[in-house]
């Protein structure tokens, strides 16, 4: 597998803020990352393919049904911790519950440095907690996390390929299984017929023509 460039690596930024967003926006294209910027949980789950469902829900709070019309790849996914609405911790919650989105890595950023919050965060399976201002140097610190998802993505993808492979060929052995015995069963039924005819078959040795 080739090593992928920062280009091929796409980041969702996630905050409420226009001026931190900018700000995020503009250090991850400087790394070279193709980048994707909302100002909401709630439109980044949108974004990423999970539509909101309040009609189903009688308490009114959200929930979330997949929806597969998501078309772009997002390999990591950077959000502010406080937000109105749905918190930074809330969405990445939603993130880890979603078996489609759980692989995905999640990057916590807060101006406050509160170690309880933090934990909490890394513990709920971010993979990062970044202190505001972001920096360039924490960054370059994305890479890791998404080169290791993308090898592990690459990984599977093998794996379901090499099983389909085999459930192929174990099909095409009982097919021919199949084919081999209803040729055998053919031969074997045409031999009976023919003894059956030769037992059947009228004898006239010994007769005298008058």
């Amino acid at each position: 597998m080739g090593m992928a460039t920062e280009s091929q690596f796409h980041v969702l930024a996630v905050d409420d803020s226009l001026i931190d967003r900018k700000l995020i926006e503009r250090l991850l294209k400087t790394s070279s990352y193709q980048v994707t910027t909302v100002d909401s949980g709630n439109k980044a789950l949108k974004f990423l393919g999970l539509q909101e469902d309040d009609q189903t829900n009688p308490n009114h709070q959200p929930s979330f049904s997949p929806n597969n019309n998501q078309e772009v790849e997002v390999n990591l996914i950077i959000t502010d911790y406080c937000m109105p609405g749905m918190t930074g911790y809330d969405l990445l919650k939603k993130i880890k519950e979603s078996s489609s989105l759980k692989n995905i890595p999640v990057v916590i950023m807060s101006s406050e440095n509160v170690p309880a919050r933090i934990n909490r965060c890394l513990e709920e399976g971010a993979e990062e907690f970044f202190l505001k201002p972001v920096r360039l140097a924490d960054v370059s610190k994305l890479k890791t996390h998404m080169l290791k998802t993308k090898f592990k993505n690459h990984q599977k993808q093998e794996s379901q390929e090499s099983s389909e492979t085999e459930e192929e060929d174990q099909q095409e052995d009982i097919q021919q299984q199949q084919q081999q015995q209803s040729s055998n069963n053919n031969k074997r039924k045409a031999m009976e017929e023919g003894l059956s005819t030769d037992r059947t078959r009228p004898r006239y040795s010994g007769l005298t023509v008058v």
